[in-house]
């Protein structure tokens, strides 16, 4: 299977009729999972868009404007000012930027290792298995929070060693689905056919292999969206992943809340909302395409 029909088969939901019967058919039928994936659509074009979508784009840079700091929600400012005086609606949009591009890095450096690591270990067996599950074992024996905040603390902060910080906790887990995939496709009659025509190693693991492993790989990763952005959301909550002033959404509920009690609610509900629905549909949308590409939970 190619490439490019796995993720036509998981994501052309979005495009054209379905044929019954079909994991993008199963898919349209389940409307909470589409409403979220519309959602995640409004998020990415905002992030893209920020610049054009607010009045305020230097203060979503992080530019202070001191005279209107602390301004409740308004006509003029939606989700009212902070502390240093910058439209929060502003600031919710650019840090949809960092947020996204951070959940999504994530996810891509895992999966890009743990395939990687997989199709060698269950394409060749043998003690390279043995080597990469037990450096793999090591990993999944550590909580991947507090691996991550170890590393976080040891790096210099910021969103590329952040991004590194937590991808190095995760590969583990796509190692796991891709070696258990690999070692029952490595079996198979064009496989060995291949094999035995003298084709490299190499060209079957690229050929064979992979495109074969992509589909739990990506409902895998599309599951993982949500934990990743959350999970970064927390460093920067600690002051260890994306620094000021570039837009964060953890870095504001950070910055928000300071200041709940002193009746300033606004600084930090309005990115932990975004926090939320945005790791919600993540995770439903998750599930959505899990249930949509799986024959077993589809039956049940």
């Amino acid at each position: 299977m190619k490439p490019a029909s796995t993720f036509n088969r998981l994501f052309g939901f979005a495009f054209g009729k379905p044929e019954p019967g079909s994991a993008n058919w199963y898919f349209r039928r389940d409307k909470l999972a589409l409403v979220c994936f519309y959602i995640l659509l409004a998020v990415v074009i905002i992030a893209i868009f920020a610049p054009f979508l607010t009045p305020y784009p230097e203060q979503g840079l992080g530019d202070p404007n001191l005279p209107e700091k602390f301004q409740a929600p308004s006509w003029a400012h939606p989700f009212g000012t902070d502390d240093l005086g910058r439209d929060l609606l502003a600031r919710v949009m650019y840090g949809a930027r960092s947020s996204l591009i951070a959940a999504f890095s994530i996810v891509t450096v895992a999966i890009v290792i743990g395939t990687t690591l997989g199709a060698i270990a269950g394409y060749f067996g043998g003690w390279i298995d043995e080597v990469i599950m037990r450096i793999t074992d090591i990993f999944l024996a550590f909580p991947p929070l507090l691996l991550a905040i170890t590393i976080a603390t040891v790096l210099e902060p910021s969103l590329f060693n952040s991004v590194m910080a937590v991808a190095v906790t995760w590969w583990p887990w796509y190692t796991r689905i891709v070696r258990a995939q690999s070692l029952s496709i490595r079996e198979r009659n064009y496989v060995k056919a291949a094999r035995s025509m003298g084709v490299s190693d190499g060209a079957i693991i690229r050929r064979h292999i992979l495109p074969n492993v992509l589909s739990p790989v990506l409902v895998q990763g599309t599951l993982d969206l949500g934990s990743a952005l959350l999970t970064m959301a927390g460093l920067s909550f600690l002051g260890l992943g994306i620094q000021p002033p570039t837009a964060d959404w953890g870095v504001m509920v950070s910055d928000g809340r300071q200041y709940v009690q002193s009746g300033r609610w606004w600084i930090g509900l309005f990115p932990g909302l975004a926090i939320f629905i945005t790791t919600l549909s993540f995770n439903l949308l998750g599930d959505g395409v899990q249930t949509a590409t799986d024959p077993r939970i589809r039956s049940v």
